[in-house]
């Protein structure tokens, strides 16, 4: 098995293969300097001293220890500009990282809790994208995520409020998502919603197997019909789930710095995802929640690459996966790989 190449830095031969982000949370992405920068233009109090005392919160036990500390953030976030802004920022990384496509999860209940209306939001992400697809040659989707932890009827209502804004972003809304706390919350508890969003033509995704156990992965295979699962790492405790996600080939979009940071795994060189990969799923890296985590999507390659000692042949890999597992149109996945193809060639 041939291991990278020894005359060319892993970082920048890792930035110049083509890749998708499939797992980003957008409100996940705000960095404490923009924070503080939003918090001054919009007048909102923030319960740190300086950007140092933010980071210094950095230290995070569990999902939920992070998750509120993530919704506090999100306070900062109010006008079409602020998440314009937000959007920008992350988008320089995806350009910075070699990234071709993104697919950015948002959260409009974290906002419309707030007052803030959803047509803001939409308002302000879209804009980003548009303009990224025009002056960075990076191709954007946004995916509507439900908040697990808030009611299936809080969904439905999130739902049939965003519809109406539907045309006005086809080009972009093609997804939706489940996100928040795992634990108490199992997919099924969004069965009638998810029939509803497949009844419209949605792509689905959820949030599965982080926290959670290998089983709700198979509840949200078989009862939310999701064409990805965003974590997955516990889908190894199932023999026969794993040998499922293998022949169907459902992606994993597999987060390893976050899964650090969150004490999914002690130490990285203890992670799955090697194996999970060397078992044959289809797993992609992604960043998840870079501002909170310690690194966006590159860093992860990298991170992964030195602790699980990944191949030329397995990264390479991890970046087609990203490709294939995106929503993408069948050509624009093939234009994509193809450039892959060549610049793998070069390593």
């Amino acid at each position: 098995m041939p291991h990278l190449p020894s005359d060319t830095p892993l970082r920048d031969w890792l930035r110049a293969l083509p890749k998708a982000e499939l797992h980003l949370h957008i409100e996940g992405t705000l960095e404490p300097e923009l924070m503080f920068a939003l918090a001054e233009r919009n007048g909102v109090p923030l319960p740190y001293a300086d950007v140092d005392a933010v980071r210094q919160a950095y230290q995070f036990t569990d999902l939920q220890s992070f998750l509120d500390l993530y919704y506090a953030g999100a306070s900062v976030l109010i006008t079409e500009q602020d998440f314009y802004d937000l959007t920008m920022a992350y988008l320089h990384h995806a350009q910075a990282d070699g990234l071709a496509h993104v697919e950015l999860m948002f959260d409009p209940q974290t906002h419309t809790h707030r007052g803030i209306a959803i047509e803001t939001v939409f308002a302000g992400l879209a804009r980003a994208l548009r303009e990224a697809r025009g002056t960075m040659g990076i191709s954007g989707y946004l995916l509507l995520s439900f908040l697990r932890h808030l009611s299936e009827e809080d969904a439905f209502a999130t739902l049939n409020a965003a519809l109406p804004l539907r045309s006005q972003y086809d080009d972009l809304w093609v997804g939706i998502g489940l996100d928040s706390s795992e634990r108490g919350n199992p997919p099924e508890k969004f069965a009638r919603v998810y029939a509803r969003c497949a009844e419209l033509g949605f792509h689905l995704v959820a949030h599965a197997g982080e926290e959670g156990p290998a089983d709700y992965v198979r509840s949200a295979l078989e009862i939310l019909k999701v064409a990805r699962i965003d974590h997955g790492v516990r889908s190894s405790d199932d023999p026969d789930l794993l040998q499922e996600l293998i022949q169907r080939r459902i992606p994993l979009t597999v987060c390893p710095l976050s899964n650090l940071k969150l004490g999914v795994v002690r130490d990285l060189s203890e992670h799955n995802l090697a194996r999970l990969l060397r078992a044959g799923a289809m797993v992609t890296i992604n960043a998840d929640d870079p501002a909170y985590f310690g690194g966006y999507v590159l860093d992860n390659y990298v991170a992964s690459a030195q602790a699980l000692d990944l191949s030329h042949d397995e990264l390479v890999t991890l970046a087609a996966n990203s490709l294939q597992a995106s929503f993408l149109p069948a050509a624009d996945k093939t234009r994509l790989l193809d450039q892959l193809a060549a610049a793998a060639s070069r390593g």
